[in-house]
């Protein structure tokens, strides 16, 4: 079953608590100030139903402290989508000589400088879960698109975790919301 995450930075370890990267964009000659009612055109899926559940709830919320109503009669429309992908990160360090070094008396050569020992290398493989949700809103009656948020990152192993995370996220995502624009700031 796939998870999501928001996770979250884009170099994220498995495992971690992490910040999301998020990321916005919106048409700068919207007047947001014109929108207050909202449906959803398409959900995000992509994870488990329940997940899915609690993401839009915290959408549905974050668009109701901004005085957005849903209504079947919307001014705008959402489309959300969930992608995620397994990743596997590998990390290779030398931790110096296992013993020995360089040094007077050589190893096998007779005396003089030689080296003698080798090098301890450590390696460790981890396999994690990277999510990325796309949320998008366009005007209901032209289609003209109006705003995308994005929050990419690792996805926690445990639904508590994966809860928190895709919370933070829709914070963050939402924490600019509604965009200041030239046209609001208009007569």
């Amino acid at each position: 079953m796939k998870r999501f995450a928001i996770f979250l930075a884009f170099s994220l370890l498995a495992g971690c608590a992490t910040t999301p990267a998020v990321f916005t964009d919106y048409d700068p000659g919207v007047n947001f100030g014109q929108y207050q009612t909202y449906r959803w055109e398409k959900r995000p899926e992509g994870f488990s139903p329940l997940q899915t559940q609690r993401l839009v709830a915290a959408i549905d919320a974050k668009l109701r402290e901004r005085g957005w109503t849903q209504s079947t009669n919307a001014q705008v429309t959402l489309a959300g989508s969930i992608v995620t992908e397994r990743r596997v990160r590998v990390d290779t360090w030398n931790n110096g000589p296992m013993w020995g070094g360089w040094g007077w008396g050589g190893c096998c050569w007779g005396p003089g400088w030689g080296a003698w020992g080798g090098w301890n290398t450590s390696t460790t493989v981890r396999d994690y879960t990277y999510g990325t949700l796309v949320l998008d809103m366009f005007d209901a009656q032209t289609q003209r698109p109006l705003w995308r948020g994005i929050a990419m990152g690792t996805v926690p192993d445990s639904p508590i975790a994966q809860t928190n995370a895709m919370q933070s996220s829709v914070d963050r995502i939402f924490a600019q919301f509604p965009p200041t624009s030239a046209a609001a700031q208009m007569p």
